[in-house]
Parts: structure tokens; sequence; C-alpha cells
């Protein structure tokens, strides 16, 4: 084995977004493309001379490959020791918890998320610091600053590593430690809720059916819910990881989960349904007859986490991102928590994490977590709904509907214009930008406008400053309308338009979202003029 150093050159477009570095996967398959990077990595933290480190992700095509490629990259750094998932598999939230657990100095995840894979689709790559956290923004600006200045490499000219085997051996002078992905992550569930409770629900006849989407949760949630708590065989379905994902977009929503809506809307509808995302970290909640908002589902959760055991002493405090409904501040008001309203990216969580000023945290793209770990958790989510279902013995229809009484109920979407081109959508938010302060008592589509702003942040625990997060419109009686690109896209510009009415009259809880949102959506457009600039009739998605 011999240490090689490659001569380079910065290649363009290697910035992170809210979650680390995304592109076609072609392009980090191009030559010194995956490479660059990861050096980048190395430089931004001081070198990986005597570190332990944390490597796994969702199995996406050339998840194996760039494993391999990082393997003899950490080695050629100086490495003492990388664990590994078991044929380099490691949902995002099982690495986070194995990177605080084990004490490591950080770790590498592969996974475009939600994004679909395979050779002409998306990857990416993420550095986790010691917390289990994405790398903060000044950790982001390192990272990118060292891909502009690189001019060099080192790899370690090798075998592959065979990463089907569990237990230890070396590449090099360092330890390649392969461990079971779904051990440790199931361990940690065991301890945070009851078990027993859940176990016994479903014996009672509770159905279940979880779709892993051909991602990496399959194996967590076959282990954890069939294993584990007794549900039936078949409970969980496209439970193989596959590098396309089975061909299909393992973003867990009403669109690309359709068939989940489908069956819970049919004569067979299980009590509960639920999937989850491309490397785990995201979640829908379904039950019989109803889809559960997840601006909906962080509400619901806050509110009833004291009846699982690892939340029995209460809350710390909430969080949710800027674009998230305002349901969950409701809840914060009521049980008298703290609350805090920061950027979307889940980093952003970590230092409130880190400083125990909150103990749950979501965003409104099916986000949920806790300070188990520093990345939201999809099945996480799954089974903390469980056993609250467990404790109340109500449905999922029944939880959702006595929270709306109590609360009133968030009327909440998120209209997604994908593929835009980046200069036309970019011009546009300019544009409302600079019209901003002269919106305040205007009238868009006869509500009238109360307020205009664009969300900055100012992080209480560490004093960092973040701007330009999304521009907010509030409209009289309480509707707020939000704009912003999206950070995780590969190709072109994705506009984000964030829509919300707060409804409390009891004879209103239970209507269409479309009606009541149809006025805040025409408001929307003519706000920003997002049909006649775009030349688009409706977003692509709606969740």
């Amino acid at each position: 084995m011999q240490k090689r150093t490659i001569q380079t050159r910065p290649i363009e477009g290697q910035k992170p977004g809210t979650s680390g570095l995304r592109k076609k996967t072609r392009i980090f398959m191009g030559p010194h493309y995956l490479e660059n990077f990861v050096q980048a990595v190395w430089n931004a933290i001081g070198g990986v001379q005597g570190k332990t480190l944390v490597l796994g992700g969702d199995g996406r095509y050339f998840n194996d490959r760039a494993a391999q490629v990082i393997l003899r990259m950490a080695a050629a750094g100086g490495a003492a020791r990388v664990i590994v998932g078991q044929n380099a598999l490691l949902s995002t939230p099982a690495a986070s918890n194995l990177i605080r657990q084990r004490g490591t100095d950080g770790g590498i995840i592969l996974s475009a998320s939600h994004n679909p894979g395979g050779p002409e689709e998306d990857f990416g790559v993420k550095f986790n610091g010691p917390n289990g956290g994405p790398a903060p923004e000044e950790l982001g600006a390192r990272i990118f600053a060292a891909t502009q200045r690189l001019e060099s490499y080192d790899i370690l000219e090798a075998q592959d590593v065979d990463l089907s085997q569990l237990g230890a051996t070396r590449l090099g002078g360092m330890v390649v430690e392969i461990v079971d992905p779904v051990a440790d992550y199931a361990a940690l569930m065991a301890r945070l809720f009851d078990f027993g409770a859940i176990a016994r629900l479903i014996a009672g006849g509770f159905t279940i059916r979880f779709d892993a989407m051909h991602a990496v949760t399959g194996p967590y949630a076959r282990a954890i819910l069939q294993d584990m708590l007794g549900a039936p065989e078949g409970s969980v379905v496209n439970a193989v990881p596959s590098p396309d994902f089975g061909g299909g977009h393992p973003d867990p929503n009403p669109i690309w989960a359709k068939d989940l809506v489908d069956l819970v809307m049919g004569p067979d509808a299980p009590d509960f349904a639920a999937a989850s995302d491309g490397d785990g970290d995201r979640n829908m909640i379904l039950g019989r007859g109803i889809v559960v908002t997840p601006s909906d589902s962080l509400a619901v959760l806050a509110a009833n986490a004291h009846l699982a055991p690892g939340y029995a002493r209460g809350l710390a405090g909430v969080a949710r991102s800027m674009p998230t409904s305002a349901a969950v501040d409701r809840v914060a008001a009521a049980r008298g928590l703290a609350l805090y309203e920061t950027p979307t990216g889940w980093k952003f969580f970590g230092s409130l994490l880190d400083a125990g000023r909150v103990t749950l945290c979501g965003e409104e793209s099916a986000g949920t977590g806790s300070d188990h770990v520093r990345e939201k958790d999809g099945l996480w989510a799954v089974l903390l709904w469980l056993n609250i279902l467990a404790e109340t013995g109500a449905s999922v229809a029944d939880m959702l509907r006595a929270h709306w009484r109590e609360f009133g109920r968030n009327y909440y979407a998120r209209h997604d214009y994908e593929a835009l081109d980046a200069g036309l959508a970019g011009a546009m938010l300019d544009d409302l930008r600079a019209r901003l302060p002269g919106l305040v008592g205007t009238q868009a589509a006869g509500r009238r406008i109360v307020a205009a702003d664009e969300f900055a942040y100012d992080d209480p625990v560490d004093g960092s400053r973040s701007e330009g997060q999304g521009l907010r419109i509030g409209l009289e009686g309480g509707a707020r309308i939000v704009f912003r690109l999206s950070g995780t896209g590969t190709e072109g510009a994705t506009l984000r338009v964030y829509l919300e009415e707060y409804v409390d009259a009891p004879g209103r809880l239970d209507l269409p979202v479309s009606e009541v949102l149809a006025p805040v959506i025409a408001a929307a457009d003519e706000i920003a003029g997002i049909t006649a600039r775009t030349g688009r009739s409706g977003p692509d998605v709606v969740s």
C-alpha cells in the first residue's frame, strides 16, 4: 500500500448547501470531484491525523464506490479509525447516534436525502461534527473556502475493503471497524420508548403499514417494528435498500407515497401508517382516513411527548424552522415552554440542543427529532406516535381532532415550483425583497398586508447571525406567506411558497385545506407574480 499525492485544481460549484454538497451523481463520479471535496473537508477540520470518524450512507447509486474512496483518503490522511456501517449503510440518525455514542471526531454521511437516486439522479456528501449534527455555517464556509484553493489530495493505493463482514480490519495504518448499522440505534429507541406498551397495542390487533420506500430505513423498521415489537411480517414494505430506490422518489409525502395514502383512505386501511425517506431522517404519519401534516405532527408530539419514558420529565423547550407552521407555538404557549424559530436546516437546531434549551424540534419538510441525536429522525417520530397511541388508546384521527379542539388549527401547505431558471427565480425574489418596505398597509387578493420582512436569525447560544432566510408576508386575520429558494435541489432552482391560515372556530376545523387556503394562495400569487413571471399555472408539488 502506498500513499499518493494527486495534483488537482479547484472545481467550481462545491459550496455546501443546507445539508452538505448535493449534485448529480455523474458529477460526483467525474475526475477528482469527490476527492477534491473530501480533501477540502479534511483541510477545514484541521486534518484527520489520529482522528476517529464514522462513515455510511443511504445505499444510493455510487454509495459503495464513494465509501471506498473516502476510506483510502482517510487512511492517507493518517486517521486512526473509521467506523463504517455494514455494506457502507447507515441511516442519517443512526450515524449521528454512532458519532455521539462512540465520541468520534465526526463523520461523513453519503446521501442526498429525499432526492432520487441512480446514475442520472442525485448524490450527496456531508460532514457531521463531533456532536453528531450537520456542519454549522461557519464550518461550511471553511469547507467551501478550502475547495477554492485546493492544489492536491492524498489517497492510499489499496484494494477495496470488504465491508460485508462485521469486525475490524486494517487499511494501511488505519483501523476499519465494520458495525451492524441497526443495533446501536435500535437499543437507543428501546431506552426512549415503552416497547412493552407498543407491543401490547400491536398484539391487540392494532395494524401498521410502514413504507421504507426502497431506502435505508427498511432494515431498521423491520428489526424494530417486526422483530422487536411483533408487527406481522409484511407490515414493513419496500424494505430492501435499492441504489435507485426502486425507480421511485424517496420523499415521504402524499405525492411520492401515493400508494400509502390510497391505502389509508380505502376500505382495508391499517390503524397507523408511516413512510420514511432515502436516508431515514424524514417521516410521514398517516392514520385510517387521515394524513398528518409535518407541522401538525410536531405540535401533537410536543403536546404529548411526556407519555413516552424518554420524555417523562417534560420538555426543556421546542424549536421549529421559520417556514414551519405556528401550530407548535400554541402548544409552547399553553405549556409554558420556551420556543425558538430558526432558519431552515437542521444545523440551526444543534446549538439549542447542545445547550439544553430545547428537547423537540421540527421542520415542515417532514423532519422531526429530539435531543437523542443531532439529526431529524423518521423512525423515532413513528415510535413516539405509537407510544402516544398506546398510552391514550386513541386513533390518529382522534388525536389530531382533539388537538385542534384544544389549540385551534393551522391550515397549512407548501407549494414547490421545481427546476425554475435560477436567474428568473432569483430576480423574482429580489424584486419582492425590494418592495417589502412598501407592502404593509396594501392589499393582495382582498387581504390587507400587516407585516412584510426578510427573516434573519441571531443564535442565542453562539451569537452567530444568519441573514436572508426567507421573505415573510403577514395578512390580516393571522394568515402567513413565506417565499424562499430551496437549498437541497441539484438542478435549476426550486421556489417554495409556504401558506398558512389559523382557524379556531369549532365548526371550521374539518374543512378541506385547499378551500381554507384559496384566498392565501391567490394573495401569494399576486404579491410575487409567480404565474406571470414563471409561466407556471400551478406548483409541481403540493405538500
